[in-house]
């Protein structure tokens, strides 16, 4: 996926955004807060928007999607009952709508907190090897915090969404080290490739110490993925799914955090 703002994004954006911040000063502090980059251009609100994320496309150094979810977060993030800024509650409806649209044309779509990723695919997984491949430990953290947010409210999700964190973790060093994809790429399958790649200890009782605790992390991750199947947001719950506490899920969360933290040091150290 390019990462720069389709023109018909930026045309819908630069409207609806220009139209309900109707203020050439909130609209610089919007965009400079946002990160996009040099001074305010020239012109009406709508043409400072346009010319402002065309700008951002054109910078190698600006993540143009990131900027853009910046920008368009408090707008979009509102409750389409609201009065924002004093508009309407049928004009934010509309306006969200616009952006929406113009996105899905362009196989992208918007997700809470501003992010704005491929369609049907999710910001853990779009985010995650950047993370990898730069060793930023600090920003899987946040990863896992969008994961434990939605704990209370909707432990599934928490849990699919733990899952898919090992999982592009696994795809990544399997990638990383050239090593053979299995025909499945579930976590299972996944897990099975990379656990031999790990060197053990040189110590011959702290190799069988760790041969041991490899072996318990095949079973948390068969755990992992079996919870994930069952009751997890991604492969569809039916009419009566089965329950699972805020605790199940926690532990889930948890350990998978656990697990990528690993991953990500063995292939850190391997790699330097």
């Amino acid at each position: 996926m390019s990462d720069n703002i389709p023109n018909s994004v930026i045309g819908a954006v630069a409207s609806v955004v220009a139209s309900h911040y109707y203020s050439h000063s909130k609209l610089e502090t919007l965009f400079m807060e946002s990160g996009a980059p040099g001074d305010a251009p020239e012109g009406s609100c709508e043409r400072k928007c346009s010319e402002w994320l065309k700008r951002c496309n054109n910078d190698p150094d600006v993540d143009a999607l990131e900027v853009l979810g910046k920008i368009i977060q408090v707008y979009m993030d509102q409750d389409p009952q609201s009065s924002f800024l004093g508009n309407s509650p049928s004009k934010i409806a509309e306006g969200q709508g616009r952006i929406k649209a113009a996105l899905a044309q362009n196989q992208l779509s918007y997700r809470l907190n501003g992010h704005i990723t491929q369609a049907g695919s999710t910001p853990i997984s779009k985010t995650l090897e950047d993370y990898l491949k730069s060793g930023n430990f600090s920003s899987i953290e946040k990863e896992f915090e969008r994961a434990v947010e939605h704990i209370q409210t909707d432990p599934h999700a928490s849990v699919t969404a733990a899952c898919s964190i090992i999982e592009s973790a696994l795809k990544f060093y399997i990638e990383r080290f050239s090593l053979v994809e299995p025909n499945k790429l579930n976590v299972l399958p996944l897990w099975a490739v990379v656990q031999p790649h790990l060197r053990l200890n040189a110590n011959a009782t702290l190799a069988a110490d760790q041969h041991k605790v490899l072996k318990g992390i095949s079973s948390i991750i068969d755990g992992v993925g079996a919870f994930r199947s069952h009751i997890g947001s991604a492969h569809g719950r039916g009419s009566s799914p089965p329950s699972i506490v805020v605790a199940e899920a926690r532990l889930v969360v948890n350990v998978a955090h656990t697990l990528v933290i690993f991953i990500m040091e063995v292939l850190h150290a391997k790699k330097s």
